[in-house]
Protein backbone atom coordinates (compact mmCIF):
# COMPACT_ATOMS: atom_id res chain seq x y z
CA UNK A 1 0.00 0.00 0.00
CA UNK A 2 1.48 3.60 -0.69
CA UNK A 3 2.07 6.44 1.84
CA UNK A 4 -1.26 8.24 2.34
CA UNK A 5 -1.96 11.45 3.24
CA UNK A 6 -5.20 11.09 5.83
CA UNK A 7 -3.03 11.54 8.86
CA UNK A 8 -1.74 14.64 7.01
CA UNK A 9 -5.12 15.93 5.71
CA UNK A 10 -7.25 15.38 8.56
CA UNK A 11 -4.86 17.19 11.02
CA UNK A 12 -3.29 14.31 12.57
CA UNK A 13 -0.07 14.08 14.58
CA UNK A 14 2.37 16.28 12.36
CA UNK A 15 5.61 14.93 14.06
CA UNK A 16 4.33 11.19 13.56
CA UNK A 17 3.67 11.43 10.26
CA UNK A 18 6.70 13.16 9.00
CA UNK A 19 8.70 10.27 10.95
CA UNK A 20 6.70 8.07 8.68
CA UNK A 21 7.84 9.40 5.97
CA UNK A 22 11.70 9.02 6.52
CA UNK A 23 13.88 5.48 6.52
CA UNK A 24 17.45 6.57 8.24
CA UNK A 25 20.72 4.85 6.76
CA UNK A 26 20.58 3.57 10.71
CA UNK A 27 17.73 1.63 10.19
CA UNK A 28 18.78 -0.72 7.16
CA UNK A 29 20.37 -3.82 6.95
CA UNK A 30 22.19 -4.88 3.62
CA UNK A 31 19.74 -8.28 2.87
CA UNK A 32 22.15 -10.81 1.31
CA UNK A 33 19.55 -13.75 1.34
CA UNK A 34 16.70 -11.73 -0.90
CA UNK A 35 19.12 -12.59 -3.88
CA UNK A 36 21.13 -15.56 -2.63
CA UNK A 37 18.86 -18.05 -4.96
CA UNK A 38 21.23 -16.52 -8.06
CA UNK A 39 24.58 -17.90 -6.18
CA UNK A 40 23.25 -20.98 -7.73
CA UNK A 41 24.63 -19.99 -11.01
CA UNK A 42 28.20 -19.43 -9.02
CA UNK A 43 29.23 -17.39 -5.92
CA UNK A 44 30.03 -13.75 -8.26
CA UNK A 45 26.18 -13.49 -7.78
CA UNK A 46 26.26 -13.01 -4.13
CA UNK A 47 25.53 -8.94 -3.64
CA UNK A 48 23.00 -7.18 -1.04
CA UNK A 49 20.08 -4.97 -1.39
CA UNK A 50 19.54 -2.38 1.23
CA UNK A 51 15.80 -1.16 0.92
CA UNK A 52 14.23 2.10 0.88
CA UNK A 53 10.93 2.32 -0.67
CA UNK A 54 9.30 -0.95 -1.74
CA UNK A 55 11.13 -4.33 -2.50
CA UNK A 56 12.48 -4.75 -6.10
CA UNK A 57 11.23 -7.15 -8.44
CA UNK A 58 13.12 -10.53 -7.16
CA UNK A 59 11.65 -10.50 -3.47
CA UNK A 60 8.49 -10.52 -1.32
CA UNK A 61 9.31 -8.39 1.73
CA UNK A 62 5.87 -7.05 2.61
CA UNK A 63 6.43 -7.83 6.08
CA UNK A 64 9.38 -5.88 5.98
CA UNK A 65 8.15 -2.81 8.39
CA UNK A 66 11.14 -1.16 7.81
CA UNK A 67 10.08 -0.37 4.41
CA UNK A 68 8.31 2.81 3.35
CA UNK A 69 5.66 1.87 0.79
CA UNK A 70 5.62 2.48 -2.69
CA UNK A 71 3.36 4.02 -5.09
CA UNK A 72 5.28 4.50 -8.08
CA UNK A 73 8.89 3.72 -7.92
CA UNK A 74 11.49 1.67 -5.64
CA UNK A 75 14.20 2.84 -4.36
CA UNK A 76 17.18 0.67 -2.77
CA UNK A 77 21.07 0.82 -2.15
CA UNK A 78 22.96 -2.14 -3.76
CA UNK A 79 26.23 -3.22 -2.32
CA UNK A 80 28.57 -5.26 -4.72
CA UNK A 81 31.56 -6.83 -2.84
CA UNK A 82 34.44 -6.96 -5.47
CA UNK A 83 34.16 -9.15 -7.94
CA UNK A 84 30.34 -9.48 -7.43
CA UNK A 85 28.41 -9.25 -9.96
CA UNK A 86 24.54 -8.06 -11.14
CA UNK A 87 23.19 -10.74 -13.74
CA UNK A 88 22.21 -10.04 -17.39
CA UNK A 89 18.91 -9.39 -16.75
CA UNK A 90 15.25 -7.52 -18.70
CA UNK A 91 12.97 -5.44 -17.04
CA UNK A 92 10.30 -6.14 -19.70
CA UNK A 93 7.71 -3.14 -17.98
CA UNK A 94 9.64 -0.79 -16.55
CA UNK A 95 13.17 1.51 -16.55
CA UNK A 96 15.88 0.72 -14.35
CA UNK A 97 18.16 4.20 -12.71
CA UNK A 98 21.27 3.16 -11.62
CA UNK A 99 23.35 5.93 -9.31
CA UNK A 100 26.56 5.25 -7.94
CA UNK A 101 27.65 5.91 -4.76
CA UNK A 102 30.83 4.35 -3.98
CA UNK A 103 33.27 2.55 -6.06
CA UNK A 104 32.81 1.46 -9.45
CA UNK A 105 30.62 -0.34 -11.70
CA UNK A 106 31.12 -1.90 -14.90
CA UNK A 107 27.72 -1.52 -16.45
CA UNK A 108 26.59 -3.42 -19.34
CA UNK A 109 23.76 -3.06 -22.12
CA UNK A 110 23.24 -6.53 -24.19
CA UNK A 111 21.51 -7.11 -27.10
CA UNK A 112 21.76 -11.00 -27.87
CA UNK A 113 24.25 -13.42 -27.05
CA UNK A 114 27.10 -11.80 -28.74
CA UNK A 115 26.96 -8.15 -28.46
CA UNK A 116 27.40 -5.71 -25.87
CA UNK A 117 28.80 -2.89 -24.44
CA UNK A 118 30.20 -1.78 -21.52
CA UNK A 119 30.63 1.34 -19.15
CA UNK A 120 31.97 2.26 -16.32
CA UNK A 121 30.66 4.39 -13.74
CA UNK A 122 31.70 5.88 -11.06
CA UNK A 123 31.21 8.27 -7.65
CA UNK A 124 28.15 10.11 -8.59
CA UNK A 125 27.32 8.89 -11.86
CA UNK A 126 24.27 7.42 -13.49
CA UNK A 127 22.88 4.91 -16.41
CA UNK A 128 19.36 4.78 -17.18
CA UNK A 129 18.09 1.56 -19.24
CA UNK A 130 14.56 2.10 -20.37
CA UNK A 131 12.28 -1.73 -20.48
CA UNK A 132 13.02 -4.17 -22.77
CA UNK A 133 16.89 -3.28 -22.30
CA UNK A 134 18.98 -6.35 -21.19
CA UNK A 135 22.02 -4.66 -18.57
CA UNK A 136 24.48 -6.37 -16.57
CA UNK A 137 26.94 -4.94 -13.46
CA UNK A 138 29.97 -5.96 -12.16
CA UNK A 139 32.30 -5.13 -9.04
CA UNK A 140 35.94 -5.05 -10.77
CA UNK A 141 37.32 -3.04 -8.30
CA UNK A 142 38.67 -4.04 -4.81
CA UNK A 143 36.59 -2.45 -2.09
CA UNK A 144 32.70 -2.63 -1.94
CA UNK A 145 31.01 -0.92 -4.69
CA UNK A 146 27.34 0.72 -3.64
CA UNK A 147 25.06 2.45 -5.92
CA UNK A 148 21.41 3.55 -5.75
CA UNK A 149 19.17 1.38 -7.69
CA UNK A 150 15.10 3.08 -8.70
CA UNK A 151 13.12 1.46 -10.64
CA UNK A 152 10.08 2.94 -12.05
CA UNK A 153 6.76 1.17 -10.91
CA UNK A 154 5.57 -0.03 -7.46
CA UNK A 155 6.26 -3.93 -7.65
CA UNK A 156 7.94 -4.66 -11.26
CA UNK A 157 7.55 -7.73 -12.70
CA UNK A 158 10.15 -10.28 -12.10
CA UNK A 159 12.57 -9.86 -14.88
CA UNK A 160 14.28 -12.49 -17.29
CA UNK A 161 17.25 -14.12 -17.93
CA UNK A 162 17.86 -14.86 -21.57
CA UNK A 163 19.03 -18.44 -22.61
CA UNK A 164 22.85 -17.24 -22.47
CA UNK A 165 22.48 -16.27 -19.02
CA UNK A 166 24.24 -18.45 -16.14
CA UNK A 167 21.31 -16.95 -14.67
CA UNK A 168 18.31 -19.05 -17.18
CA UNK A 169 16.48 -21.54 -15.43
CA UNK A 170 17.46 -20.78 -11.90
CA UNK A 171 15.00 -20.63 -9.49
CA UNK A 172 13.99 -19.45 -5.80
CA UNK A 173 13.29 -23.15 -4.51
Amino acid sequence: MPLTTTEYDNGGDLGKYTDSLIATKESRVADFNTLSFQEKAGPQYRRGQIRYVGSGATGNHESDSRILPSGGFTFSNMLLPPGAEGPEHTHHDVEEAFFVLEGQVKVGIHRGADEVEYRTLGYRDMIVVPAGVARSLKNEGDTDALFCVVIGTQKPQVPTYPEHSPMHGVTRD
